[in-house]
């Protein structure tokens, strides 16, 4: 599994010119990803990266990769990162490792984003995979309240579960707040969904990527898929 993800970080490294302003995405297939572009500016590629997570950070100074921040520059050329769950419309579901608010945030800023995974990820609807949900601590009983009005509203229902780090305690994200994972099963209408959860005052930010990923790359057992947003 982790040589289809380098596979497919392989691949994308291939979009990435001279001179380019990348974002750097989180986990375990994004890291393939620093790691290769790292080999490349090592041998002379002048690009300079904005990381979406401090563990990102951390790889990027350790592969060489030279960073900036969305303080200092205005746009990227393009994101490269993972995802939990791909559709075929290129909508995803992130935040599996906790980091989608930053995620979103350099996606959003970046003229593209190639998502990267192995084709496990890949799924015909979204919500196999439990939604990661970004909510401030204070006043969590409300906001789940009105998580599950939203739910309702989008006709999906499902238990929902504060994040637990490996020790036991509440994760806390790199921006201090909290994660609530909701296990909906399938989502008929993520597009609905992610209105709906990014209009209630205690969620910071959801996991649906909603029209933001232009490319999939896809790593499996038959080879590299690559599907273009139509």
């Amino acid at each position: 599994m982790d040589q289809l993800k380098r596979q497919a970080a392989a691949r994308a490294l291939e979009e990435v010119r001279d001179g380019m302003k990348l974002g750097l995405g989180t986990g375990s297939t994004a890291k393939h990803f620093v790691e290769l572009l790292g080999e490349r500016v090592r041998a002379g590629l002048k690009v300079v990266g904005v990381p979406t997570s401090e563990a990102t950070r951390a790889d990027a100074q350790r592969c060489c990769v030279p960073l900036t921040t969305l303080d200092d520059i205005d746009r990227l050329d393009l994101t490269v990162d993972g995802a939990d769950e791909i559709d075929p419309a290129l909508d995803l579901i992130k935040g599996g490792g906790g980091a989608l608010l930053r995620e979103k945030i350099v996606a959003a800023a970046s003229d593209r984003m190639i998502v990267i995974a192995d084709d496990s990820k890949w799924v015909d609807a979204l919500g196999r995979y439990p939604l990661p949900v970004e909510v401030i601590p204070f006043g969590l009983a409300a906001t789940q309240r009105a998580m599950r009005t939203a739910f309702a509203e989008s006709e999906v229902s499902g238990q929902m579960a504060v994040r637990k780090a490996k020790d036991g305690h509440v994760f806390v994200t790199d921006g201090g707040h909290w994660i609530i994972d909701a296990h909906l099963g399938r989502i008929r209408n993520a597009a609905r969904l992610a209105t709906l959860l990014s209009a209630i005052p205690g969620v910071v930010e959801h996991g649906l990527f909603i029209g933001l990923a232009s490319t999939a790359v896809l790593a499996g057992a038959q080879g590299i898929r690559v599907v273009e947003r139509h």
